[in-house]
């Protein structure tokens, strides 16, 4: 899992509570740096050859960024990497991240060894298909 901030959000504790709690739970976890571009992390993503990116978002920029990652992706041929958010995303915005191609979203309060049964379900999904 690669779990990164993209634009201008540098609100990273979220992101670091998710890599550490999904990495004592057994994911191989990398993070990003902050302020990255959809592009930096599609091709980090690819890079570092990992099954899912996990955006942690708190500055609003989801509508706008996070359907800009997918497309980077599909453009580099890794749209078989999922994408997940987190963090403080308005509930009347999920529908538009899920027609994006968003695999899940987990708001503040989420029961991180829940999310973790997901995600590794979401994965076991995706490369059954």
């Amino acid at each position: 899992m690669l779990v990164v901030k993209l634009g201008q959000d540098g609100h990273d504790r979220g992101a670091k509570v998710i890599a550490t709690a999904f990495a004592d739970i057994g994911f191989d976890v990398d993070v990003g740096p902050l302020f990255q571009t959809p592009a930096e992390a599609a091709k980090d993503a690819i890079e570092s050859d990992v099954h899912v990116i996990g955006i942690s978002s708190q500055a609003a920029g989801h509508k706008t960024l996070v359907p800009q990652i997918i497309e980077e992706l599909k453009a580099q041929g890794a749209d078989d990497i999922l994408v997940v958010c987190g963090g403080v995303i308005p509930a009347q915005d999920y529908d538009a991240l899920y027609s994006a191609g968003v695999s899940a979203i987990y708001g503040p309060g989420t029961n991180i060894p829940a999310a973790a049964a997901e995600v590794l379900e979401l994965i076991r999904k995706q490369q059954a298909a």
